[in-house]
Parts: C-alpha cells; structure tokens; sequence
C-alpha cells in the first residue's frame, strides 16, 4: 500500500479526534517509525492494523469508520480538484467514476485504487462495483460519493449493502464490492464554488 493511503488515514485521526489519539492509535497497532512517507510502499498489513487500532481505540464499527475517512478526504483541495474534474455536475461525476484510476495514476504512478464500474439501473439509480485486493474501499467510496453529493449540491442516497458493511477486512470479496446510488435531487442546493484551475497567488 502507498504510504499516502496510511498517511491520509492518519491525517483523519489528528484532524477529527487530535494528534495525541492519533499516537494512541499507532501504539495500538504496533507500527514502526515516526508516520509514513507518501510515496513509499507499505506492507498491506500494516494499513490493516492501523484501521483496526483506530476502530478500536474509537470504539467505531469499520463500516463507519471508513466511510467518514472516505468523505474526509473530499475536505482535501487536492482530491476534491481530482474529484470534480470528472463533471460539471453530480450525474456526470457519476460518469466518470470509471476513469478515475487512471487519471490518478497519472499524478502518482504507483498508487493502487480500486476499479470501478458504474452502470445505470434506472433512471436515476446506479451501481458501482468497488474490486479492490482489500475489502472496505466499498466504504470509503460511499462515504466520498456522499461527500460529492453535498459539494454538487445534489440529494443522493447512498447505500452499502450490510454483506459489504459488515465484511472482515481480511475476507475480501472475489466478486467485488457494491454500492448503490440513488439521485434524487441533482440540484437540491446551491454546489460548492470550483474552477478548474487556480487563480495565480490563491493559496
């Protein structure tokens, strides 16, 4: 695993719960060093041991733990700029969660996502199949769906089937994981403001 996955989990830690439970949460998991860096591979184990220390230390099912880790990283400009540049609006983001491993590989090469693919079932409904070698992306993906939902200002309802919530992150699925979208409302609020490209001097 990318040290920019385990990274950006910690990241979560500090930023909703402080840096001292983060520290907790490492010594739990028995990890070596001081945090990672983000572009060197890691064992997968240890990303397993961090999720499990930090459920455990919060006292939260994996299931939920996940996928506010998932919206959290929409809170980041970057991978909200990554995000939003596959649509103008909810639907159309919907649509280009298919190429979204590709365009992040083109910024960083060796990160490993999940692949996706969407399908329409209904006007208006859609499923995504998460395949992945860990279990739990399914999560994580609902919780950035949900997140993107509220930044296009869309109503949405999104589900994870209990199957997949409840699944033992050592257990992966050979058939993938799946999420379920339901569009209700594409324009129920005002979208959050985005330009694609940055205004020369904005931080």
């Amino acid at each position: 695993m990318l040290g920019l996955i385990n990274r950006s989990i910690e990241t979560f830690l500090t930023d909703t719960h402080g840096a001292a439970l983060c520290a907790c949460v490492r010594r739990r998991a028995d990890l070596p060093g001081e945090s990672y860096e983000p572009l060197l591979q890691y064992d997968d184990a240890q990303t397993l041991r961090l999720i499990d220390a930090a459920c455990d230390e919060l006292g939260r099912a994996r299931s939920e733990f996940l996928e506010d880790l998932g919206a959290h990283l929409c809170s980041r400009e970057a991978v909200r700029r990554l995000l939003r540049y596959g649509g103008c609006d909810y639907r159309g983001f919907l649509n280009s969660l298919n190429e979204l491993n590709d365009r992040a590989r083109m910024a960083l090469p060796d990160l490993k996502l999940p692949d996706l693919h969407l399908v329409a079932t209904q006007p208006g409904q859609f499923r995504l199949r998460v395949a992945a070698d860990l279990p739990g992306w399914g999560a994580v993906l609902a919780g950035i769906l949900r997140a993107m939902a509220d930044d296009y200002g869309s109503l949405a309802l999104i589900e994870v089937p209990p199957r997949v919530a409840g699944r033992d992150l050592r257990d992966p699925d050979p058939m993938g994981e799946t999420v379920t979208i339901q569009l209700l409302d594409a324009t129920h609020a005002e979208a959050r403001q985005f330009a694609l490209a940055r205004m020369i001097g904005e931080v």
